[in-house]
């Protein structure tokens, strides 16, 4: 089989419960979505096996919405008290470890959970020389595991979450059911939030990023996905047409350049300069960040934080900080942050 040698191949592996009842009673979600996830994993390299592990019985929601993405199901019994628990985790830890012994071209594994019981799984397959990437939600991870891990990437904080849970909002805590599309997905991004969008998670990874590899990660997000669809004869001529918009900056070879993301101007400034327009007219009182979005919106309905690059409004907001284009302090009596001019 034809492969590409620098392309990590990743298994993930998913204690459902853990997960589904951190994102319930942390962030409010009435069903986990795998598919901030899926992008992630997407980003930096190809999935090729996915397994979830639960007593199925108590989450009928959730098996169509992991069958979309491909998630083996794996059903652990009901059992009295902290058996069925075990039961679950031990399945786990044997098939990630017969994983790592088994199939050698498998580079990464990807374990999600905040359960500090899988940490001597993590050193274990460390020791096998498995790359080892963490997923959970914040408020229900243990400090052990993040410090186990190669990388730990916290649920709350991956792209795509923020949008799910203002879709659950708007329906009371549901999540939105769209007949045969999954309740409460994230609307299809436009071609420059993806393309923009997916080169920011790469290069969060630490990589540089060349025409090619950005296209196979686009792909992997959507496999649907044709530059022909928008009116380009190939890759590179998208990206050079992008370039002119300084929507991305492209340099080097003619036939697979290197893609960065654009350091000033272009849509980038003007959604700075948005923001800074907006906390300006609230004065000396300063603007609370949790309705800023909408007003953001309100001015400019075509305002993302996603297209130039930024996978939640705080990182944007944190950006807009750290250049020194507003103040940013939390509040502890309106329990959110205070936006503010800097002048």
């Amino acid at each position: 089989m034809r492969t590409d040698s620098h392309e990590e191949r990743i298994g993930v592996f998913l204690d459902y419960e853990n997960l589904a009842i951190g994102a319930r009673e942390s962030l409010g979600l009435k069903r986990f979505d795998f598919g901030p996830i899926a992008r992630a994993m997407a980003e930096r390299g190809r999935v090729v096996y996915r397994r979830a592990y639960a007593d199925w019985s108590g989450f009928d929601d959730d098996r169509r919405h992991l069958a979309r993405h491909q998630v083996e199901l794996i059903e652990i019994p009901q059992r009295m008290g902290t058996s069925r628990k075990n039961a679950a985790d031990i399945k786990m830890v044997v098939d990630a470890l017969e994983l790592a012994f088994e199939r050698a071209f498998v580079t990464t594994i990807v374990i999600c959970t905040g359960d500090s019981d899988f940490t001597p799984l993590v050193q274990k397959l460390r020791e096998l020389d498995r790359r080892v990437i963490g997923i959970g939600v914040r408020d229900s991870t243990s400090k052990l595991l993040p410090p186990a891990c190669d990388e730990f990437l916290f649920y709350d904080s991956l792209e795509g979450v923020e949008a799910v849970r203002d879709a659950s909002g708007k329906m009371g805590g549901d999540a939105v059911d769209g007949g045969d599309d999954d309740g409460g997905s994230v609307p299809a991004a436009s071609l420059d939030e993806l393309v923009i969008s997916t080169l920011a998670g790469m290069q969060g990874s630490g990589e540089d990023v060349r025409a090619s590899t950005l296209k196979r990660a686009i792909q992997r997000i959507d496999p649907t996905f044709s530059e022909a669809d928008h009116g380009f004869r190939g890759f590179t001529e998208l990206l050079r047409h992008l370039a002119d918009r300084q929507v991305v900056e492209v340099s080097g070879t003619k036939r697979d350049p290197d893609v960065d993301l654009v350091t000033g101007g272009g849509p980038s400034k003007a959604a700075f300069d948005l923001l800074v327009e907006v906390v300006g007219d609230a004065g000396k009182k300063g603007a609370v960040m949790s309705g800023l979005k909408t007003e953001l919106r309100r001015r400019n309905p075509d305002f993302s934080e996603r297209a130039i690059g930024y996978g939640g409004f705080l990182q944007f907001c944190k950006a807009a900080a750290a250049r020194d284009l507003v103040a940013m302090a939390w509040d502890d009596k309106r329990g959110d942050y205070l936006l503010s001019g800097t002048t």
